[in-house]
């Protein structure tokens, strides 16, 4: 039983690697998985870092700035601001990639809403690394352009646009902190009392 057993015991050894035995022309080492795949990255280029719309999942800020082209420079309600909240500036450069990757076809004329002129335009970063530039006119007909790499795409926001970016002026009111039925209106800068600072405003 006991020969029986070492028989046992060597048959099951006999199905072993040349390599571990150091069969000749063969290295003693075993190759493992790791060592293939950093030979493989190391013989692939480094991939360029994205921009645009490739780089919507990216982005962790976003500068906008409101511009009012038809309304007097003393009301014209001017904003500034910068969104570090990486989900509502990924939903936002979304919506704008969406409405420019499904651009209005229609032909014809187009019935526009009143249009006062009002427009946002911004840059999305990576950290401190661009990403895209945006331009959104947000009252009379919509329209959105983005540009990255020097390319730019351009659409107005009806038809296909509008239906892929749905939520284009609420994400936009999110980033800003405001009510989205405040991204077409103009608001005035400040109120004048012309009783003076001691009266209260009527």
């Amino acid at each position: 039983m006991l020969l029986c057993s070492a028989l046992a015991g060597c048959g099951s050894a006999t199905a072993s690697n040349p390599v571990a035995d150091g069969a000749p022309g063969t290295s003693s080492a075993p190759v493992t998985s790791s060592d293939s795949v950093t030979s493989s990255a190391a013989a692939s280029p480094a991939a360029a870092p994205a921009v645009g719309c490739a780089s919507v999942s990216q982005a962790t800020s976003v500068t906008v700035y409101r511009t009012m082209h038809l309304v007097e420079p003393s009301r014209a309600g001017a904003l500034g601001t910068t969104q570090h909240k990486t989900a509502l500036v990924r939903a936002l450069f979304s919506q704008l990639c969406n409405a420019v990757g499904h651009a209005a076809t229609q032909k014809g004329v187009v019935h526009c809403p009143a249009d006062f002129g009002i427009s946002y335009s911004g840059t999305f970063y990576d950290g401190s690394r661009t990403l895209a530039k945006f331009v959104y006119g947000a009252s009379g007909c919509q329209t959105v352009s983005i540009t990255a790499a020097d390319k730019t795409q351009t659409t107005m926001v009806f038809g296909t646009a509008s239906a892929a970016a749905p939520k284009l002026q609420a994400d936009m009111a999110a980033v800003l902190g405001e009510p989205a039925s405040m991204v077409m209106m103009a608001q005035p800068q400040s109120q004048v009392n012309p009783g003076g600072p001691n009266k209260p405003l009527r």
